[in-house]
């Protein structure tokens, strides 16, 4: 399996409002197509917990079949794809910080997640195009070792059924910076994952969603470092990584210097490292989204780093809406140069 150069599907089967009329029409055949006409070799799709079972682990077979036609129609287009269990029962990247994320403390809620990945293991786990990803994003950085704990033992689990990749990645929204946190695997064909979306000042810009981001302020790719340490202080945590860099300039050294603890922890440990999600809002101007990205894209390339863009529509980043238009062809050959 290469998952060298893919897409997100995300809003489809996470982050939307569940319902029929969405699943049915959000993402259908053709756009599958699209993606292996783009000349992507994956997809990483997301999938919310609710829409596989209910909170007590009753199976939803409609919300199964959902997935099961992407898993068809990615093999029909000779296409990967990674079920990525966006959020779970329990645990929402949302809600850090809050009594809403009670997977870790909760027995009940780590024994269903344990559940749900067996079921989606003995389904689609003889099938030679899927992979798996364990959980999207755990944020709080007290559970480094909690986990590790559970990423441990849905591994086990999945391995019942399974030999199909299994991907995770550290902590705090998958930060490069906390993969070197995870324990070594006890098992072959696990890759480590992060998400890329630094300066988040640069992508991020205007987004509603992100505490004291200033939706006025135009920001652009490059800049001095001066400049992006003085606009990113207002972060605070998320502005860290462009705050206290030690960069020479902000481009693919600073890149570079981002995934640097990453790189060193899947060396060490003897796995493939994969970028699950990295992208530029659609309110940033594109011809500096473009340059971002083939900055990107060039240090991906000098250490063999396979990626998933976020994301192929919508959600703020659609590489296939109207924002993107001016540059998506010039996107196009730099993923497939």
């Amino acid at each position: 399996m290469k998952l060298k150069k893919g897409v997100n599907i995300g809003g489809y089967l996470s982050q939307c409002n569940y319902e029929k009329e969405h699943y049915d029409s959000f993402i259908g055949e053709a756009d599958v197509k699209k993606v292996s006409e783009m000349g992507f070799d994956h997809m990483r799709l997301p999938v919310d917990a609710c829409v596989l079972t209910t909170e007590e682990g009753e199976v939803i077979e409609s919300g199964f079949a959902y997935v099961d036609r992407m898993v068809d129609w990615a093999e029909k287009y000779g296409l990967d794809i990674i079920i990525d269990l966006h959020k779970a029962y329990g645990y929402d990247f949302n809600d850090a910080g809050t009594e809403a994320n009670s997977l870790f403390s909760d027995q009940v809620s780590m024994d269903r997640l344990n559940d749900l990945w067996s079921l989606i293991a003995k389904r689609y786990g003889k099938r030679e195009n899927v992979a798996f990803e364990l959980l999207n994003e755990v944020v709080e950085s007290e559970l480094a070792d909690p986990w590790n704990a559970l990423s441990k033992r849905l591994i086990r689990t999945i391995r019942k059924e399974s030999e199909a990749p299994v991907i995770y990645g550290g902590i705090q929204w998958n930060s490069a910076m906390t993969v070197k946190l995870l324990e070594k695997p006890e098992f072959d064909n696990v890759i480590y994952t992060f998400h890329f979306y630094e300066p988040l000042i640069f992508t991020h810009q205007k987004a509603y969603w992100v505490k004291n981001m200033d939706m006025e302020r135009t920001v652009h790719y490059p800049a001095t470092l001066d400049y992006y340490k003085e606009v990113s202080e207002t972060l605070g945590y998320q502005g860290e990584a462009a705050v206290k860099t030690n960069a020479d300039s902000m481009g693919t050294s600073f890149i570079e210097e981002m995934i640097t603890d990453a790189l060193q922890a899947a060396n060490k440990n003897g796995v493939r490292l994969y970028c699950g999600e990295f992208g530029v809002i659609d309110q940033a101007p594109v011809e500096d989204t473009l340059r971002w990205f083939r900055d990107v894209d060039e240090v991906f390339r000098k250490y063999d780093i396979g990626f998933s863009v976020w994301s192929f529509k919508k959600m703020d980043f659609g590489i296939t809406d109207e924002h993107y238009a001016p540059i998506i062809d010039e996107l196009c050959k730099l993923w497939n140069e």
